[in-house]
């Protein structure tokens, strides 16, 4: 396993440090109270076992559009239409949890398959695209979502069916709900979701550096020629890093789907999963546990706003500046690291020819 370095270590710890530096900067300059407002944010992300459970909720979804956006990344690839892919996946689960009468053991894997093959479809279009007519996947990718949104309505319009734009709710043999999981949270929306999310980034892991295939991914992003040269199949490595993506994107769809909302709501926009999940993953370094920990701390943030808002009165909104703050210190401090190894990397050269 690739380890990391000290400095990728310390940026994404830096950045949340220096994220909520800001925040309070902003809080002052609002005349509000940074530590009454943090205090009352932190409560709401983990103050009780409600607040616990609600974070763990969100942070579900997060994890499978964090791992999704990752993969890519890893593979030298960037798939920004992992909100599109979302959307595909949480349509397929439903429409699997409501028209299926079966038992537990089998309906709940089906829907969550469904989710994965309809969204790992959605996100072979750009693979292909980039593998076979070098088209850039964050052009074709980032219109996908467009189509995934309408396509998504008009499905739950003419196959599923809606009423007051909300399907009917899933079979319980569909769904990840725990009464049990509630009532040890104070009642809060936590569902087994959670442990399937946590499944999925050790198979993220297995996968990228454990087996061959990862091996061949992980080369193929590093260096397409020399990738070819060896006798990869580079084509066949770019579609199979977008379907997999894709299949992680789809199962965040189904913890929406079959976990927190039991059904799906027409929508004008888009969720917000898949955007975050570049985030995430950015946050979490690429990495499983990285991306796990970015998660269930941007779930907190989002979580902790409403709390703050009701505990400090400062805006909810404020939570989206310590978060983009958060981003912005991150992709800044890689890209800083960039240029030092690079300059201590023409530096070695240098030497050794003199």
């Amino acid at each position: 396993m690739k380890k990391l370095s000290l400095n990728q270590l310390l940026i994404p710890f830096l950045s949340i440090i220096l994220g909520l530096l800001v925040g309070a900067i902003v809080m002052l300059i609002g005349g509000y109270d940074p530590v009454q407002g943090f205090i009352s944010l932190f409560e709401g992300m983990f103050g009780s076992p409600y607040a616990v459970g609600e974070t763990l909720r969100a942070a579900a979804p997060l994890i499978f559009s964090g791992l999704a956006v990752a993969f890519a990344f890893r593979t030298g690839l960037f798939n920004i239409g992992v909100e599109g892919q979302v959307l595909i996946g949480w349509v397929a689960a439903v429409y699997v949890g409501i028209n299926f009468d079966l038992p537990m053991f089998i309906h709940l894997p089906l829907a969550l398959l469904a989710a994965m093959v309809a969204a790992a479809i959605w996100a072979f279009v750009p693979g292909f695209l980039k593998a076979k007519f070098y088209v850039h996947e964050v052009i074709t990718s980032i219109m996908m979502n467009y189509i995934a949104l309408y396509t998504t309505n008009a499905i739950l319009r003419s196959v599923i069916g809606v009423t007051n734009e909300r399907t009917e709710s899933i079979n319980d043999s569909a769904s990840l709900a725990s009464p049990w999981l509630e009532e040890l949270t104070t009642y809060s929306r936590l569902h087994w979701g959670v442990l399937v999310a946590v499944l999925a980034a050790i198979v993220y892991y297995y996968i990228l550096q454990r087996t061959t295939l990862g091996y061949e991914l992980r080369a193929v992003g590093f260096n397409k020629h020399a990738s070819q040269y060896a006798g990869m199949s580079v084509n066949r490595n770019i579609v199979l890093s977008f379907v997999i993506s894709g299949m992680f994107a789809g199962l965040a769809g189904a913890m929406e789907g079959l976990g927190t909302f039991g059904s799906m709501t027409l929508s004008a926009s888009f969720t917000g999963v898949g955007f975050d999940g570049i985030a995430v993953a950015l946050l979490g370094a690429n990495t499983a546990i990285g991306v796990i920990l970015a998660a269930i701390l941007f779930a907190g943030l989002n979580i902790g706003g409403l709390a703050m808002q009701l505990g400090a009165n400062v805006p909810s909104e404020l939570v989206k500046v310590i978060i983009a703050a958060i981003v912005i210190f991150v992709a800044s401090g890689y890209a800083i690291n960039y240029v030092v190894e690079k300059l201590k990397g023409n530096r070695k050269k240098g030497v050794e020819k003199k």
